[in-house]
């Protein structure tokens, strides 16, 4: 165990010490080694006296060194238990000698060693040991000799056994352990909310320890420990009066100490005093006794009791008697706390004085002391008013501030004090400070303690009233409940009391030092007591004490440069005016960090008292005011404080940062108003009216006219009410009515600010209203009961949204301001923008208020009230109840005719098509219901069948649209035909702008939803809308004036009006007419195009058909450009449309080919480029209806189409009278009928048409005037002879073959045929009645078709016309191909043959690559089909062949290798003339005469002739003229040479040789032997003429061409046979099996042989050559 080994270690440490001078302790201590090697434990070693006894032996030698052993040793046998009770004496009075002892560390071990006596269980319990015990610890203290070390270690050993001794009273007497403390905590270091809080946590605390069981009884027996501490007490209140005692073995000690310990026994042993009644008559009797004489202070009192350290412990003890024992010792306390308040006033030391007030400070800041205070003086009528006395007392110290010297200094040490504890540390002076210094700190100190201790006193009324309100005797602030009724409770009773009693002393004290200081803490401070006490006042309901602080405070809150000190205090009511510290906004405003703490003060208050301000909110209304225009002004700054005065906490951003707080928490302040109780609202909103009307010009008496502090408190108040709404929208039926009437009152003020004011918040409130949940709850509600059955809650809230709404009907029927009622207007469009779909009982109103706005006269009105329909008409019709969609058609029809603004009525008109896309989406119902069996009730239409009464729309749908409201059928039906109604009237308004939109909506409308559309609902838009609007504007066009306009007035220059130019096209009446006449147009076209097979199947559309054809003839020859472009347009349209689904019908089609016809017929009236244009389009459209509808075509239907290009494309005869010089262009009519030739090629079907194509188009070829005039008098005969008995006539001047002969006489039989057939062939039973209306179509006795001419035959339009003719040829089948092959040849003949006069044209160029085409093609498709076609006629091929050798004979030799001037053509248009005579040459000697044709044989003589021909020009030619002979067409007759050697050339290639090849062959070989003779002759001949001379270049190239080619050449043996050769030549030739085949040769050997005597070295060569080959082939060789 480690004890008993310790003890052994000491045992051995005293053995050594004691080995040489004490040799007894010695021995006497090895003894005790080996005893307690037999001992175990400490209880064993106190039964043995042994080991004790040598500790005492070695105490008794009185060593120092032992003596220290010895007494460590008895420590530890004594905390270990190990001693026997019954040695307690023995130790005492070996401790009591130790004690005499000289040596401090013996001193202090005897002091450790009665210390622990105390503490262990030989705790003296006899009167004698406690009185030995406690007299070593007086002799210590009191000994002169003793170091302070040992007199301050007696001093605490005796303090902790006179606690050990209580503690054990406590115990005896089972009396509660519970301490309150001590009471001496260091009040310079804490805050004086902190001191409140601990002291009621402190009294709690002792209330719980000291009530727990119940109250305390008294008794009067003690126990043997309750005696012994009686006797304790009485002698220390004996020392400390003075006087001497006699069980404590003292002769005297220091009243101080004795008086400190009798404070600390007061102060933790309060349970004693209160139970034991010996205890309590001695603190009655003799300590109060003590501590009165102690503060008497009418004496000079001497010697200690003078000294301010025993002065302060009286005051002390005192301070507990008053804290601890008042309840019993009332008489006694209340003598205590007179003379404490008495003191206070006295001419005393400042020290003294500062004393008194620290024990009054105390009882300030502790709630219970106070409470009890209060209880038992103030409220007993018998009792003197101490606590009052006491505040009166404070506030006195605090008001000697205005009346000393050195205040300003007092002042900023007060601040430095209360820093210094917000710091929390101790406030000093510095070491060498003066003593004026000195002065200043001590007056200092003592008002730091009269504020605090005022401080304390309104804390603790605060903390009062909380537990006030936690009992439930007082409503809390927060609660829901109006706080009206009186409280009655008892603590609630006590802190009106107390407020009652102290509110104005305390008001002046605080508001005083809040006016002169400007330290942070103490600031701080003060305003966290106003704040406590404001709220208790408000809490405790009491009015006067609430507003006189907020008055007080809001005095601090708003401050101007050096206006500040201008009043001390202000204690006014609710009405008060402060208008003195409300400053205009103009003004300079300084915001001190006093002003901002003193804000947030206000704000915390307002917070917290939000629900029973009531009236007092004006004041702090007033202060907000001013705050806000603080905040807004520019002018307004923060000031920084001093370096002299410590800084308020602030934020580092500086004066934004802290004006940014404010203005939050002024936000905050309005926007907690969703907690307070409606009472309270209407009260805070009642103030805020009261402020705006205080401040309204006319109401306040202060202001003669509107400044900006009138404007900015209207204007906080408007702003602050709408806070409150907005933050009240769950409640907000009660408040509405209070915030509009005073809005109103504020809309009709003369001051346009004001107006303003009011109209942004009635935006900004209405539409926080309709954005409430209340309204989105409502509007899924109304939803749900779609039967319009509507709820209770539904009904009441669908009132008040008309009460919502309803300010706005009341701004702009009411107020005559203009502004006021475009506000009006801004905020329904705001509320439309944002919440319309939430509305649904105020639409009345609202359209009622828009329609009467369209008849406004100012601009801007009219434009705002549009621009909130248009928000209704765009988002919001699905939302809007369905009786009053047709009020909102209503009002869209009123914008739409309003004058005043163009822009508004073209934007209403687009509404109007917005609301059909709505309406439209409930067409589907209403079809089910329709089909389903139910009919509706309908006007029967115009020319309308009745056996037709259950109605089919186009397309069914079976599709609910969720989106779109339920509206019965005949509502959608009515709802349609009005609009449509509406925009037929504005389809004839007078400006062109709003009849065309009109027109346009009209048709984009029944084309977007047509297909929703019903039959009837279909006849009554054709026959009551679309026809009508059609004839309005048809007449309107025509009757409208073309009296030129001028455009606007701009101004005037040179004394000149200046007008704007308007453009040409629209500058009449009657152009402009003529465009809405176009847009009408094109609106049936679109109408038409989508739904043509549906309202086919109408009732008489026949007729509606034949009335638009009628228009459209009429459009095309009387109208203007534009209305002819698009009638044509029209009816393209809808045949293009539906032509290739097979929806159009015949007869439809060919109604529109006869307008077309009989337009062109009559010629408009108009001509020019208008004329072109309208013909280009009939052009285009006769080509795409071609190509769209081929099938349905006829031939008397494409014979038709065909005069109809025929009629367009004619000119008349002056104009063929123009030279060639004067085209330059293709005219735009012809260039349109090239563009859609390749589009008119006939269908399988219609084969024969080919003929009549291809025919009619080479008539249009240069050339074809001639003949068509030779055969003009044919014509007219058989023109007559085909005439048919209905009349009709043929144009003399045409020509027969063309188009126009033979179509009319076709046609008309068709027509008749058409015509009796009729009834059978249109829908619905009709009759071609129209044909009456229309005039006969076709070619009529009264057209104007005699001054045409047949084509347009310029080189121009021929250039652009062979190549479009040669591939139509290409395309035609074999047989229609060969039927017209001659005159196509023929027509590109012409076109060929124009080389000769014009040869730089493009023409003849065009024609002989077409020629060339068509020829190739021809060969090809002979070759691939292995012969002719067996459908092709024999006499047709041999016409076909005659007139291409004509051609090749008449262009060969006319026009190729001509000599032409040098200045006719460039060299490279010479060189590609060359190549194209290049390429038909070739054409013709390597396709045509080389591949197996069908080509006659004297066709085939006369081809090798022309060749032969164009070969002969060089050699034919004389010398001279040889040499002037251009390069070119030398090459041209080469060529045609060497084309004719090819043709009799033999490869010995069997597939190359045919029967065609042979027998050209043969006739090539005769025509160039004789051409190769007469050469070789001629050139001998021309050079035996010249002499010495030299031939030409030409005739030498000639010669030496010819001997090489016929050195190469070989002949077929055929080709051979028919040479004129002798007989044994022809044999010899046969036997002779090596010949070459160049029998030629033999018939030339005579001619060659001429040539050896040539002078031309070449020409002698080759012809030497030539011999050779004639001796191989006659087989003959050189002799050897």
């Amino acid at each position: 165990m480690a004890f008993m080994a310790v003890l052994e270690t000491d045992l051995r440490a005293l053995s050594a010490e004691a080995r040489r001078r004490y040799p007894t302790v010695k021995d006497g201590a090895e003894h005790a080694i080996l005893k307690l090697r037999s001992l175990s434990n400490p209880s064993e070693i106190a039964h043995n006296e042994d080991i004790l006894r040598i500790f005492l032996m070695a105490c008794e030698v009185k060593s120092v060194k032992l003596s220290v052993i010895g007494l460590s040793c008895l420590q530890k046998l004594i905390s270990h238990d190990a001693v026997a009770p019954s040695a307690l004496k023995e130790i005492l009075s070996t401790l009591k000698a130790h004690a005499e002892m000289v040596d401090e560390s013996v001193q202090l071990k005897t002091l450790q060693t009665i210390l622990i006596i105390f503490q262990s269980r030989l705790h003296p319990e006899s009167e004698d040991n406690m009185a030995q015990a406690l007299g070593i610890c007086l002799r210590l203290l009191e000994n002169n000799r003793s170091s302070d070390s040992v007199r301050n270690t007696a001093a605490a050993t005796f303090r902790q056994a006179v606690a050990l001794i209580f503690d054990r009273v406590i115990c005896a007497e089972s009396l509660p352990a519970g301490k309150v403390g001590s009471g001496s905590q260091n009040f310079r270091i804490f805050s004086v909310t902190g001191d409140v809080s601990r002291s009621i946590n402190r009294s709690e605390s002792l209330e719980s320890d000291c009530v727990s069981g119940g109250p305390l009884l008294m008794r009067e027996s003690l126990t043997k420990a309750g005696k012994l501490g009686l006797r304790l007490l009485e002698d220390l209140t004996a020392l400390a009066a003075g006087g001497s005692v006699t069980w404590l073995r003292v002769n005297s000690l220091q009243q101080t100490f004795a008086l400190d310990i009798l404070e600390f026994i007061l102060s933790n042993y309060v349970a004693i005093f209160r139970t034991l009644v010996s205890y309590e008559q001695v603190l009655r009797h003799q300590i109060c006794s003590l501590l009165m004489t102690s503060l008497r202070t009418n004496a000079e009192i001497e010697g200690e009791a003078g000294e301010p350290s025993f002065r302060r412990l009286v005051m002390r003890s005192v301070a507990h008697v008053i804290r601890l024992y008042s309840s019993f010792l009332v008489t006694e306390c209340e003598v205590f706390l007179s003379m404490l308040i008495r003191v206070t006033s006295l001419d005393l030391p400042l020290w003294h004085r500062i004393l008194v007030l620290e024990v009054l400070r105390g009882f300030c800041v502790e709630a219970r002391t106070l409470r009890l205070l209060f209880q038992n003086f103030d409220m007993n009528p018998k009792n003197t008013n101490i606590v009052e006395g006491m505040v009166k007392a404070l506030a006195r110290v605090v008001s000697s501030i205005q009346v000393t010297d050195t205040s300003e200094e007092s002042l900023a040490a007060v601040a430095g004090m209360f820093n210094s504890k917000a710091k929390g540390i101790e406030w000093s002076l510095d070491n060498d400070a003066s003593n004026a210094a000195v002065v200043v700190a001590s007056e200092a100190h003592a008002i730091t303690l009269a504020v605090e201790g005022l401080l304390g006193v309104v804390f603790t009324v605060a903390a009062l009233t909380d537990e006030a309100v936690d009992v439930g005797e007082v409503e809390s602030p927060r609660d829901d409940s109006d706080q009206t009724t009186k409280c009655t409770g008892q603590m609630a009773v006590l802190c009106m009391s107390m407020v009652d009693s102290m509110w104005l002393t305390i008001l002046d004290a605080l508001s005083l030092i809040l006016t002169r200081s400007q330290g942070e803490a103490i600031i701080l401070e003060i305003l966290k007591g106003y704040q406590a006490f404001t709220q208790a006042c408000g809490v405790l309901c009491a009015v006067e004490p609430l507003n006189s602080f907020l008055a007080s405070l809001c005095k601090f809150t708003i401050s101007v440069p050096n206006e500040a000190e201008k009043r001390s205090s202000v204690l006014l009511s609710p009405s008060s005016k402060r208008s003195e510290s409300l400053v205009d906004q103009r003004d300079s405003i300084v915001l001190t960090p006093k002003n901002v703490q003193a804000l947030r003060t206000l704000f915390n208050v307002a917070h917290r008292l939000h629900n029973v301000l009531g009236p007092s909110w004006v004041l702090v209304l007033e202060t907000l005011a001013a705050l806000d225009r603080a905040i807004h002004s520019p002018h307004a700054t923060i000031e920084e404080v001093s370096t002299s005065v410590p800084k308020l906490t602030r934020e580092s951003s500086g004066l934004y940062s802290d004006f940014n707080i404010l203005s939050s928490l002024n936000s905050q302040l309005f926007e907690s108003s969703a907690l307070m109780n409606i009472s309270a609202v209407k009260s805070l909103l009642s103030a805020l009216c009261q402020l705006s009307n205080q401040y309204m010009p006319g109401n306040s008496s202060g202001f003669g006219q509107t400044s900006s502090q009138q404007v900015g408190n209207i204007s906080f108040s408007v702003e602050r009410m709408i806070s409150i709404l907005v933050n009240n929208l769950h409640r907000v039926e009660p408040l509405w009515d209070q915030v509009v009437g005073h809005l109103l009152e504020l809309a009709e003020h003369n001051n346009q600010q004001f107006r303003n004011l009011a109209l942004d918040a009635f935006d900004q409130s209405i539409c926080a209203v309709l954005g409430s949940d209340k309204f989105q709850s409502s509007t899924l509600s109304r939803r749900r009961h779609e039967d319009n059955q509507m709820e209770s809650t539904d009904m009441e809230l669908g009132s008040f949204e008309c009460a919502v709404i309803s300010p706005l009907c009341v701004l702009y029927f009411s107020n005559q301001n203009l502004d006021v009622r475009i506000g009006s207007l801004k905020i329904l469009q705001h509320v439309l923008e944002r919440h319309g779909e939430k509305l649904y009982s105020s639409w009345p109103s609202i359209l009622d208020m828009l329609r009467s706005v369209a008849n406004a006269v100012e601009k801007e009105i009219i434009s705002l009230g549009f621009q909130g329909l248009r928000v209704i008409m765009n988002d919001e019709l699905s939302t809007i109840p369905s009786h009053c969609i047709d009020v909102c058609i209503e009002v869209t029809g009123a914008y739409s005719s309003q004058k005043t603004e163009l822009n508004i009525s073209l934007t209403a008109v687009g509404l109007l098509w917005t609301t059909t896309d709505f309406i439209a989406k409930g067409l589907i119902h209403g079809h089910a219901e329709e089909i389903g069996g139910i009919p509706a009730t309908r006007s029967i239409p115009k020319q309308r069948r009745p056996e037709e009464i259950e109605e089919q729309s186009i397309y069914t749908s079976n599709e609910a649209d969720d989106q779109v409201p339920v509206i019965d059928i005949i509502d959608h039906n009515k709802l349609l035909f009005s609009v449509f109604s509406l925009l037929q009237k504005l389809g004839a308004d007078e400006r062109p702008e709003v009849r065309n939109s009109a027109i346009r909506t009209l048709f984009q409308t029944l084309g977007s939803h047509g297909q929703k559309l019903s039959r009837s609902m279909w006849e009554d838009c054709l026959w009551n809308y679309v026809f009508p609007t059609l004839d309005c504007v048809s007449h309107m066009a025509a009757s409208s004036s073309t009296d030129e306009w001028q455009g606007k007035e701009l101004g005037m220059r040179g004394g000149k009006a200046v007008h704007m130019l308007i453009h040409h096209s629209r500058n009449t009446a009657q152009k402009q007419w003529d465009e809405t006449l176009v847009l009408v147009l094109g609106g049936i076209a679109r109408l038409l195009r989508s739904f043509f097979p549906f309202l086919r199947s109408l009732s008489n559309f026949w007729s509606g058909w034949e009335s638009l054809l009628v228009f459209v003839r009429n459009s095309i020859l009387n109208g203007s450009k534009e209305v002819a472009l698009a009638a044509v347009n029209c009816l393209q349209t809808i045949v293009l449309s539906h032509s290739p689904k097979g929806n159009l019908p015949i007869p439809y089609l060919k109604s529109v080919l006869d307008v077309y016809e009989l337009v062109l017929q009559r010629r408009p009236n108009y001509s020019g480029n208008a004329a072109s244009k309208v013909k280009q389009e009939i052009l285009h459209g006769l080509g795409e209806i071609y190509m769209q509808a081929q099938k349905m075509f006829d031939e008397g239907m494409y014979m038709q189409l065909l005069e109809i290009i025929h009629l367009a494309v004619g000119q008349p005869k002056y104009n063929s009278d123009n030279t060639e010089a004067e085209i330059v262009h293709v005219p735009p009519v012809q260039r349109t009928m090239l563009e859609i030739l390749p589009q008119l090629c006939p269908t399988e079907h219609l084969s024969s048409m080919w003929n009549l194509l291809l025919r009619e188009l080479l008539h249009y070829l240069p050339g074809s005037e001639a003949s068509l005039e030779e055969k003009e008098a044919e014509m007219e005969q058989a023109s007559s002879s085909k005439n048919h008995n209905q009349g009709v006539k043929v144009a003399p001047q045409l020509d027969v073959d063309s188009v126009a002969n033979k179509q009319n006489v076709a046609v008309s039989k068709i027509m008749l045929t058409e015509t009796h057939n009729m009834t059978s062939d249109f829908p619905n039973g009709v009759s071609a009645t129209s044909l009456k209306k229309t005039e006969t179509p076709f070619l009529s006795s009264g057209s104007p078709i005699k001054d045409v001419v047949a084509g347009f035959s310029s080189n121009l339009f021929g250039e652009k016309l062979v190549p479009v003719l040669v591939e139509i040829f290409l395309l035609a089948p074999s047989v229609e191909k060969y039927n017209i092959f001659p005159e196509m040849v023929q027509g590109l003949g012409r076109c060929m043959a124009t080389r000769r006069d014009t040869p730089d044209g493009a023409l003849w160029r065009l024609a002989v690559e077409g020629f060339n085409r068509i020829l190739v093609d021809d060969v090809n498709s002979t070759k691939i089909n292995c012969g002719r076609d067996s459908n092709v006629s024999r006499t047709a091929r041999i016409r076909l062949w005659k007139e291409v050798a004509d051609i090749y004979e008449i262009f060969l030799v006319g026009s190729c290798g001509r000599a032409l001037p040098s200045n006719v053509l460039s060299p490279a248009a010479l060189k590609a003339d060359e190549s194209v005579e290049m390429t038909i040459l070739n054409v013709l000697g390597d396709k045509i005469l080389k591949m197996e044709t069908d080509i006659p044989v004297d066709i085939l003589e006369r081809l090798v002739s022309t060749l032969d021909r164009c070969a002969s020009r060089t050699c034919c030619l004389p010398v001279e003229t040889v040499r002037l002979l251009p390069s070119h067409s030398s090459s041209f007759s080469l060529a045609c040479l060497q084309k004719l050697f090819s043709l009799c050339y033999y490869t010995c290639e069997v597939d190359q040789w045919n029967s065609t090849r042979s027998e050209v062959s043969k006739i090539a070989i005769m025509v160039l032997v004789s051409r190769c003779e007469y050469i070789l002759r001629r050139f001998l001949i021309d050079e035996n003429e010249l002499g010495e001379r030299s031939l030409p270049a030409v005739r030498i190239e000639e010669i030496i061409f010819v001997l090489q080619e016929l050195a190469r050449l070989v002949i077929h043996p055929d080709t051979a046979s028919i040479l004129s050769l002798p007989s044994y030549l022809r044999d010899a030739l046969a036997k002779n099996e090596n010949h070459d085949g160049r029998a030629h040769l033999l018939v030339l050997f005579p001619s060659l042989c001429e040539l050896v005597i040539l002078r031309e070295a070449r020409v002698r060569e080759l012809v030497q050559v030539l011999l050779r080959l004639v001796s191989t082939e006659l087989g003959l060789q050189k002799v050897s």
